[in-house]
């Protein structure tokens, strides 16, 4: 059971590695446009490279009441991160308004798991995915089969 609304929630997934032509306007013009159309709830992944950049763009909107929910695969998702990407992640972590921790420790299958959740809570997925593979191909996957609205990149 969650404590937002289903149909004004979206989440965010998409690769690890941000290509030279990503284009952070347009996420963020995204975002506005949800914003405008009453999207008050917003789901991140917490990965580094889109979920991270997806997170410090929805801190910039922290003026139009919106919430941001950082979803946790395991508690110690960022074990294997760099100093910087610890850092960002950090700093995420300190500014989401709530924490949503789906497993104490790491097993194999906990990202799927927290990409389900995420897609489950929301109506809408704004996905970057420029490769058809790994965990982004897999969760836009899943969202397409829960007939879920899904906004590329």
């Amino acid at each position: 059971m969650t404590d937002f609304d289903v149909l004004t929630t979206c989440c965010f997934t998409g690769h690890r590695v941000l290509k030279r032509d990503f284009n952070e306007q347009r996420l963020s013009e995204i975002i506005d446009k949800l914003i405008e159309n009453g999207y008050k709830t917003f789901l991140v992944g917490m990965a580094i490279g889109f979920d991270l950049k997806a997170f410090e763009v929805l801190l910039t909107k922290r003026s139009k009441n919106i919430d941001i929910i950082a979803c946790v695969p395991c508690k110690e998702q960022d074990k294997f991160f760099n100093l910087k990407q610890k850092e960002q992640y950090k700093n995420a972590i300190d500014n989401a308004d709530k924490v949503v921790c789906l497993s104490e420790e790491y097993y194999d299958g906990c990202m799927q798991k927290r990409n389900a959740y995420m897609v489950d809570n929301s109506s809408i997925v704004v996905a970057y995915m420029y490769a058809n593979i790994g965990g982004t191909k897999n969760a836009v996957n899943y969202a397409k089969k829960k007939g879920k609205n899904i906004i590329y990149l």
